[in-house]
């Protein structure tokens, strides 16, 4: 019988990933961030391939000079743009949790883009700041349905105020007070529901009327 063969320095091997590997992951880092910050995040998991993709599908960013993301999370939208933008576009990304903000930083390595950590509420302000003229589309991740409706409705109306005339406001939620409140605002949007993500998420469009057209108050 062949001899059989000694332990690998008697030691177990290892189940688990180690520490640092865990806590660079991003999905903990997300988990991280709602536990710490549940009403600025409202998921326990990032959005999803199947989201990015529909997401990306109706905001066309291909299309766009300035794009602008409000609540990139932990970046993964945030790529999924800039793998649809231009060459020669710019992505600002505007992320109120600063753990958050500096992540994107050192995930997402794209010249095109600007990260800003600040609220969505002072949005031309962020504009002026990055040098970046009106966007041509904002890309909202902001739980709407978790902020007070005085500050959604100022989000809104920052957003509105910003894009360009014929320009997009694009949302991904999973409850509709952004339909709600971007009614009042931008008028009636597009929606596709995208089932495979935890949670499903609706996603809205909204177009903001183009030159010598009315615009709701």
């Amino acid at each position: 019988m062949p001899a059989s063969r000694p332990l690998e320095s008697g030691r177990p091997r290892p189940l688990r990933k180690p520490l640092a590997k865990v806590e660079a992951d991003p999905r903990v880092q997300f988990l991280r961030r709602f536990l710490a910050r549940p009403r600025q995040v409202a998921s326990i998991v990032p959005s999803s391939r199947f989201l990015e993709r529909r997401v990306v599908r109706l905001a066309e960013p291909e299309r766009a000079e300035v794009v602008v993301e409000l609540g990139p999370g932990t970046g993964g939208t945030t790529r999924a743009l800039l793998r649809a933008m231009r060459p020669d576009a710019r992505l600002l990304a505007i992320e109120i949790d600063p753990r958050l903000a500096e992540l994107v930083r050192e995930r997402v390595l794209d010249p095109r883009l600007v990260v800003h950590c600040g609220s969505a509420e002072h949005l031309r302000a962020a504009l002026e700041e990055a040098g970046l003229g009106a966007p041509d589309l904002i890309l909202s991740g902001i739980p709407f349905s978790q902020v007070p409706r005085a500050v959604g409705r100022s989000i809104l109306r920052a957003a509105r105020d910003v894009l360009r005339p014929g320009g997009r406001f694009v949302a991904y939620q999973a409850r509709d007070r952004v339909a709600v409140l971007g009614r009042e605002i931008f008028g009636r949007p597009v929606s596709e529901l995208e089932i495979r993500n935890v949670p499903p998420m609706r996603v809205y469009r909204f177009e903001k009327p183009g030159e010598g057209a009315g615009a709701p108050r």
